[in-house]
């Protein structure tokens, strides 16, 4: 469902994301984790289509960005860690919006857009205005709107950010259902408790290459350490010298 192919975006002469090459099957559940600046939300641009690559191609489900840019975003969602939405219409408005966007039908909308706002605890809020609300609320609004044209690929750059606990759980739930019914999740996240306990497979990115790819199991026997992620994220971006630099202090 998700597939790069010598995938390449340059900046001047910054090289952001260098000849990515990975595939993702429906139903996989994907963590894109990376050091600060490494070039994961690049990637998740160029997926997306709001980047356009300086080489190489993304394809999402059989259609290339370059070529149907418009089919495939149609089965795409993307949540990113700030919830872009329009602040003058009301959280009802707005899910309104994105279900025409998508081609939603109105019968379908009536059923689902109160269905959704409900699991999120929009419901009393439906009708204010977006400005009004606070990050979280924000963020859980994005949420829903992804989930009412139930695509199927589904981008989540940093999506727990600003979420409560209760929130951030079901999110969680969320995200291994989808999964289940065959959706292929792309996350970007530096909480790596979530990467170890959700994804079926993790890539790590450093420099814009990625560096290690396989399941946590895998990852670990190559770099011949046990322990948690942390430390095997560690140990392969060069991030176990902060201990080091401590004793500086």
């Amino acid at each position: 469902m998700i597939k790069a192919v010598n995938l390449t975006r340059k900046f001047g002469s910054l090289t952001a994301v260098d000849n990515l090459n990975i595939e993702i099957p429906p139903g996989e559940i994907f963590a894109f984790l990376g050091p600060n600046g490494a070039g994961k939300t690049t990637t998740v641009k160029l997926f997306t289509g709001i980047l356009q690559p300086t080489a190489g191609s993304a394809v999402i489900g059989n259609f290339d960005l370059r070529k149907n840019p418009i089919e495939a975003k149609s089965i795409t969602g993307f949540v990113s860690d700030q919830p872009y939405v329009y602040p003058h219409l009301t959280g009802f408005e707005f899910m309104r919006l994105v279900g025409d966007i998508y081609k939603v039908g109105i019968d379908e909308q009536k059923q689902r857009i109160p269905e959704l706002l409900s699991m999120f605890e929009l419901s009393p809020w439906a009708g204010e205005m977006i400005e009004a609300y606070s990050h979280g609320m924000k963020q859980k609004l994005v949420l829903a709107s992804v989930l009412l044209h139930q695509p199927k690929v589904i981008f989540l750059d940093e999506p727990l950010v600003g979420l409560d606990p209760k929130s951030a759980k079901m999110v969680k739930e969320i995200i291994t259902r989808l999964s289940a019914k065959g959706v292929a999740v792309f996350m970007c996240t530096h909480v790596l408790e979530i990467a170890e306990r959700l994804a079926h497979r993790i890539g790590i990115i450093q420099n814009g290459r990625i560096i290690a790819l396989g399941t946590v199991e895998e990852l670990k026997k190559r770099a011949r350490q046990e322990g948690t992620l942390e430390e095997l994220f560690l140990h392969l971006t060069g991030g176990s010298r902060y201990s080091e630099l401590l004793e500086l202090l």
